[in-house]
């Protein structure tokens, strides 16, 4: 679990670069729209260390519980991205949801996980 949790954060990461560059290309005459979409990007990546970060902290569930509320934000954001451009379908909003998706999942195993005894 901590592995695939780990590629999913990265995955998002990679999207994230892919965000930044569309963004760049996209509105480099627009400076007001320019600056929001890479105020995006910067939470792509902050989402994406959050769950990296995570992955390796299974039983912090405060954690959990930020990286689920983020996840959630994303994972409607993503389709709310594919409902203005009126295509649900497509490969942005579905790979963005996919990996979010699975990163809700991680978020809610980890805070329904119980913390081990250490002594």
């Amino acid at each position: 679990m901590k592995t695939t949790q780990r590629v999913l954060a990265i995955l998002l990461a990679l999207g994230g670069c892919g965000h930044t560059a569309g963004s760049l290309i996209g509105y480099k005459t627009q400076p007001m729209v320019l600056l929001w979409s890479l105020t995006t990007s910067e939470f792509i990546f902050l989402l994406a260390a959050l769950n990296y970060l995570r992955a390796g902290r299974p039983t912090d569930r405060p954690l959990g519980w930020i990286c689920l509320l983020g996840n959630i934000a994303w994972f409607i954001g993503a389709f709310w991205f594919g409902h203005l451009i009126q295509n649900q379908l497509d490969p942005r909003v579905l790979l963005f949801a996919l990996f979010t998706g699975g990163l809700i999942y991680g978020s809610i195993d980890t805070i329904r996980s119980r913390p081990t005894s250490t002594g």
